[in-house]
């Protein structure tokens, strides 16, 4: 039976609640890209908003897909790879079956034998079970743990044949790449604004402008010709300094 989840207190329905953390989950989208298509189809509504959707409901709508996943495979795939976490080094250790149904994963700061054993027990607690094959890679830290459970007799280790594990960090890799090019920079943001804007008249003006300049570089002589507003006013600052006898 599906946990009725309270949307009480919310401006917005449920069913835009719903869909902005299906989109934001499902694929590789960022909080402010959520905004933009949740903005096209006229729904106001800011990405700080998106995300606390995402942290509030998402683990509650998750439970019910969860609970009704059959029992998985009794091949279990494991490995680790790193992340970046608030400019913190930290380790994201996965574990798939054989179909590549994700059955847990742990966040660790070290990568070692304690944190290979801390993601075996709890995988064994969650489903009951000792799998038939536990596959990893070459580290040697999964050999430890193994041997510590009594089920090094079932680890199996190659290069290799921890593919399954391996394609399961794709979709990780992507949002985090995704992220870090989304990442805003206010002094690159800044010198955006202040930058002028030119319009097709201005530009007009100044290739008109620069069709008076010589080749050389060099300023033109003859009448006509009027001197730029920072030139007059360099010139202008002189003469007044010369007069109150600046230096």
């Amino acid at each position: 039976m599906m946990t009725k989840i309270s949307y009480s207190g919310y401006r917005f329905p449920p069913e835009i609640i719903q869909q902005a953390i299906w989109l934001y989950v499902r694929f590789t989208l960022s909080f402010r890209d959520v905004e933009d298509l949740l903005a096209e189809r006229g729904i106001l509504v800011s990405y700080e908003t998106v995300r606390r959707w995402v942290n509030h409901f998402g683990p509650m709508i998750a439970v019910d897909p969860r609970r009704r996943r059959s029992k998985p495979h009794t091949i279990w795939h494991l490995d680790e790879v790193y992340l970046k976490i608030d400019a913190r080094l930290v380790y994201l250790w996965r574990a798939v079956d054989a179909e590549g149904e994700v059955l847990d994963v742990l966040v660790q700061t070290r990568r070692n034998k304690r944190a290979a054993l801390k993601l075996m027990r709890k995988l064994l607690k969650k489903y009951g079970f000792v799998p038939d094959k536990l596959i990893t890679d070459d580290l040697s830290s999964y050999g430890a743990a193994a041997s510590d459970l009594g089920i090094a007799k079932r680890h199996e280790r190659g290069r290799w044949r921890n593919n399954r594990a391996e394609n399961s960090h794709q979709p990780t890799r992507r949002r985090e790449r995704k992220m870090r090019s989304k990442a805003w920079d206010p002094r690159k943001d800044f010198s955006q604004r202040m930058q002028p804007h030119i319009t097709p008249s201005t530009s007009n003006v100044i290739s008109r402008q620069q069709e008076h300049t010589e080749p050389s570089g060099r300023r033109p002589c003859g009448r006509g010709v009027k001197s730029s507003p920072r030139r007059d006013c360099c010139s202008g600052f002189r003469r007044c300094c010369a007069r109150f006898s600046i230096t």
